[in-house]
């Protein structure tokens, strides 16, 4: 593990490797007819949803432009298989205190595509009592309420106190820290910094807790090959201002990844045969590995450019900027 610059060529290589499979199996993120109603949202509505989150990101900040069109290409796809928003507008329609529509739809509102309808509908939804219930899942709050602020909406609750009710807000003992409890804090450090996007919302004490123990993490998850979770610990590894650079982690995912670019989110399995079961056992996994890769390119590039000095004092990272809406 080394402080500092990473391996461009090694990050680009994965982010490339990943993108490009996700393209070749792009009709796979298509909706079936009917998916407003009868179909799971799991395996349809949010692999969509999170195509476009991710490769948003990557279009608007990855410092290669070959890199940053071909998730352009995949972004505007998914906007095309939402009809422009007004699969947002159904999906509210039907489900009023649903709030996973309002948390798609914001990443395309945050990207500066918007619908009349839906605008209006979550005007009223997001004002009714019903959505101002407590949910169990203090993580899944944060995701609602950046979706609100990346809309442009009133916020139903105050973030930093949620945020104090999460498993990484409490900073509890980091021993206890298992499976599931890891994909929240990786969720809960990518709903606070709205992806990597504002850094400095990370608390002092926040960042000092992730520094000191990511490694330890990250290890445990390598010994697994949970590259799944591996993908998602490097990236906010890449979020936290202080956190080293994990070269050793790194290899080992871009050895994992497979030659046609996918990578399975366990290495303890061969991949499945039906191309529909491998693009569901691979698609989240392959691409974390390219929004990783990104954050940790950015990462590195500024590393060697060194601190920002202001006046007398040295500025911490400050939110890099996204392009316009394409």
């Amino acid at each position: 593990m080394t402080a500092g610059r990473g391996d461009p060529e090694l990050l680009d290589r994965v982010a490339g490797s990943s993108l490009g499979w996700l393209a070749e199996r792009r009709e796979f993120f298509r909706l079936p007819p009917g998916a407003t109603t009868d179909a799971d949202p799991n395996l349809t509505l949010k692999p969509l949803g999170e195509l476009a989150e991710l490769t948003w990101l990557i279009a608007t900040t990855h410092p290669g432009a070959e890199l940053r069109a071909a998730a352009a290409e995949l972004f505007a796809f998914a906007w095309q298989e939402a009809r422009e928003g007004e699969l947002f507008a159904e999906l509210i329609r039907g489900e009023p205190y649903a709030t996973y529509p309002v948390e798609i739809y914001g990443a395309f509102a945050q990207a500066g595509l918007r619908h009349p309808a839906v605008e209006e509908l979550v005007l009223t939804t997001t004002g009714l009592r019903g959505w101002r219930v407590a949910r169990e899942d203090h993580t899944r709050t944060l995701a609602v309420l950046n979706a609100e602020r990346r809309i442009g909406l009133v916020q139903h609750g105050d973030f930093d106190e949620k945020f104090a009710q999460t498993w990484l807000g409490m900073l509890p003992e980091p021993w206890a820290l298992d499976c599931r409890a890891a994909y929240g804090v990786t969720h809960d450090v990518l709903h606070l910094t709205d992806w990597g996007r504002d850094r400095r919302r990370l608390a002092p004490e926040t960042t000092e807790y992730l520094r000191l123990w990511l490694p330890s993490w990250l290890e445990t998850w390598l010994d697994e090959q949970l590259w799944d979770l591996v993908g998602e610990l490097l990236a906010i590894t890449a979020i936290v201002p202080t956190a080293p650079y994990h070269a050793a982690a790194w290899r080992r995912l871009a050895d994992a990844q497979d030659p046609d670019g996918g990578l399975p989110e366990t290495g303890t399995a061969p991949r499945p045969t039906d191309p529909t079961e491998d693009f569901r056992a691979c698609y989240h996994s392959t691409l974390v590995s390219a929004f990783a890769a990104t954050l940790a390119r950015i990462a590195s590039d500024e590393a060697e450019a060194g601190p920002v000095v202001v006046g007398d004092a040295v500025a911490g990272p400050a939110p890099f900027e996204s392009e316009a809406a394409l």
